[in-house]
């Protein structure tokens, strides 16, 4: 679901990464006192981002589609970290993602975030998965809770990607054949993704069930699933240099529902921060499309590098800034009590 920039006018663009760093400053006011009390969270979201970045690397066949997809993560690091960290998490993998892979425009950096994580984090979690949960902690009401927030997560995430496209107004296609074929192939990924949520989450639940307590938020920051953080680093690695070698090379959900469409771009619509970002991205993404585009390296090679550079680079990445953010929230609670 990761949208280029071609389809974001300036106006939408800009305003889905005020949307975006709006979010990411509320949920990092929100996660601090919990990275104050305990470094052990850091780590547990840094291997669980990595993790992620990895498993988005491996697009799956949607059977009799065409098409494939691939899980958005932001469901399983919502239940393992809560909503803020989560956001933080993934702001950082897409981030990662657009600058160094070339996967997902610069500018419609602000509107993959919110379609990938706000949407599931904000609106699909608390509305299906916590309510369930109130209901019951049992393995069966977790699979099916999992199953229905993914689906619906990834409803309201393609029905933004269509929005952004239509008020952007930089193409013309028939809006509401795409927006059905959007919903429809989104709605296989999204039973896809919960099905895998709904597994992994199983087995966590069998590793480290003091996760899954019914406590604050704040406990999360306690010593409760700190073997995890080995197991969940292997699996990154596992993940980005063995398994997404099998990934599916077929159009993903995106760009199969505009294969099926007629789309042409407006006239005159060129325009300058286009241009610059097209240019900072070609400097940046140094393996554009997971190694596919680099030269002088196979493909197999390029997937490999990429998948360790990947985990490498978000696991390092989002543990420096909330070790710092964790810093000047202590340090500020220290000043704040002179």
């Amino acid at each position: 679901m990761h949208m280029a920039d071609a389809f974001l006018s300036p106006a939408v663009g800009g305003g889905m990464w005020a949307l975006a760093v709006s979010a990411g400053g509320y949920s990092l006011r929100k996660s601090r006192e919990t990275l104050a009390e305990s470094s052990r969270i850091v780590s547990l979201t840094g291997v669980s981002a990595a993790f992620i970045f990895a498993a988005q690397m491996i697009n799956f066949t949607i059977p009799g589609t065409g098409s494939s997809g691939h899980i958005s993560g932001a469901l399983f690091l919502t239940i393992l970290l809560g909503p803020y960290l989560s956001f933080l998490a993934m702001a950082t993998i897409l981030l990662i993602q657009a600058f160094f892979f070339a996967d997902g425009g610069i500018l419609a950096l602000g509107s993959n975030l919110m379609n990938m994580a706000f949407f599931m984090n904000f609106l699909a979690y608390p509305l299906i998965f916590k309510r369930m949960r109130r209901r019951s902690d049992s393995r069966k009401n977790l699979f099916t809770a999992s199953v229905l927030t993914a689906v619906a997560g990834l409803q309201f995430g393609s029905l933004g990607v269509v929005a952004e496209t239509f008020f952007s107004g930089r193409v013309t296609l028939p809006y509401g054949t795409f927006l059905i074929l959007m919903q429809s192939v989104h709605l296989a990924i999204g039973l896809i993704e919960g099905l895998i949520t709904a597994v992994l989450v199983g087995y966590l639940f069998s590793q480290a069930p003091d996760l899954f307590e019914r406590s604050s938020q704040m406990n999360r920051s306690s010593g409760r699933g700190e073997k995890l953080v080995p197991l969940l680093g292997a699996a990154a690695l596992l993940t980005g240099t063995v398994l997404s070698l099998f990934a599916s090379e077929l159009p993903d959900g995106l760009e199969w529902s505009l294969e099926n469409v007629t789309v042409r771009m407006k006239t005159g619509l060129g325009n300058n921060l286009h241009n610059a970002a097209e240019w900072l991205q070609a400097r940046l993404s140094f393996l554009p499309d997971y190694g596919a585009r680099s030269g002088g390296i196979g493909p197999a090679t390029g997937t490999v590098l990429s998948g360790i550079v990947g985990v490498l680079l978000t696991l390092a990445a989002i543990s420096l800034f909330l070790f710092l953010a964790r810093g000047l929230r202590k340090k500020g609670s220290s000043a704040g009590d002179i």
